[in-house]
């Protein structure tokens, strides 16, 4: 085991997520998306924006010129400095809801992979991200799909979770901020996807109760706590197991279904100076 860093639901750390199917399955989830990031980081300066444990920061610095890590936790950020290491690759810690300290346009590519669902103000949090991002490059986001987790309504189970996006939603989110938004969808082989729908569906069922839209949220938070805690004195498996399918099953496409998470890119545009020139020039 690499080190005591606990996955909470907030973050992934890679060695927990060995010994079940359904854990196995959500580790995948996670690889395949920074997977599908690489052509965006390819010699590219990449902030990697809550990167918890560092494990796909690590991933993303074999291609990228330079990668930032940042993440709002001190144990995630501690433990990504001692296992996930590369020249290329810088760690540190942000303060929750301020502004990244970072200059405009530093970065090339922003990755943000299961973040904005934790954020209370995510309007906030992507325009950070798009105030980081130099003219020409791009955001490259990834967010639960509401649509195949909850009921209409409802409030996420996921106690970390403030709210969870449709595509509707989601696009809505970005185009705030961006001028060029493409969401797309996670699926993959059927059999493996079965496996997060089934979780899904049974979290979803379960925690109905404690979910509903009128029940407070620091209830709601207590709550889904408490019934964790429950769940966790029972112990979960520790013995790490072997499967026969990795990442390559998950697929990132337009309208793929069933849908895992949503995948969205989104665009700066370039050379905002010589656009505000050709509209002087056109005014004279």
């Amino acid at each position: 085991m690499r080190g005591g860093l606990e996955a909470t639901g907030e973050r992934l750390v890679e060695e927990h997520y060995h010994s079940s199917i359904e854990d196995y399955v959500v580790y995948l989830m996670h690889v395949a998306t920074y997977r599908f990031a690489e052509p965006f980081a390819r010699g590219r300066r990449v902030l990697d924006y809550g990167c918890g444990s560092g494990y796909g920061s690590r991933r993303i610095a074999e291609v990228a010129s330079a990668v930032h890590a940042v993440d709002v936790d001190e144990a995630a950020v501690d433990h990504a400095r001692r296992h996930f290491v590369r020249a290329n690759l810088t760690y540190s810690r942000v303060e929750k809801g301020a502004p990244l300290p970072f200059p405009d346009g530093a970065f090339d590519t922003v990755l943000s992979f299961q973040v904005l669902e934790h954020v209370p103000a995510d309007v906030a949090h992507l325009a950070e991200a798009r105030r980081v991002i130099r003219p020409g490059g791009c955001l490259v986001l990834a967010t639960p799909d509401r649509e195949g987790r909850l009921l209409p309504l409802q409030k996420p189970w996921n106690r970390w979770h403030v709210r969870e996006y449709s595509e509707r939603t989601l696009r809505r989110a970005l185009a705030g901020h961006f001028d060029d938004v493409e969401v797309l969808r996670m699926s993959g082989r059927r059999d493996v996807v079965d496996v997060e729908l089934r979780r899904c569906r049974r979290l979803k069922w379960l925690t109905l109760p404690v979910t509903l839209p009128f029940v407070p949220d620091p209830l709601r938070v207590w709550l889904l706590g408490a019934l964790r805690a429950l769940q966790a004195a029972r112990g979960r498996p520790t013995v790490r197991r072997e499967f026969d399918f990795d990442e390559s099953v998950i697929q990132i496409g337009p309208a793929l279904q069933p849908s895992l998470n949503l995948v969205a890119t989104a665009r700066v545009p370039e050379a905002r100076l010589s656009r505000a020139r050709g509209g002087e020039e056109s005014a004279l």
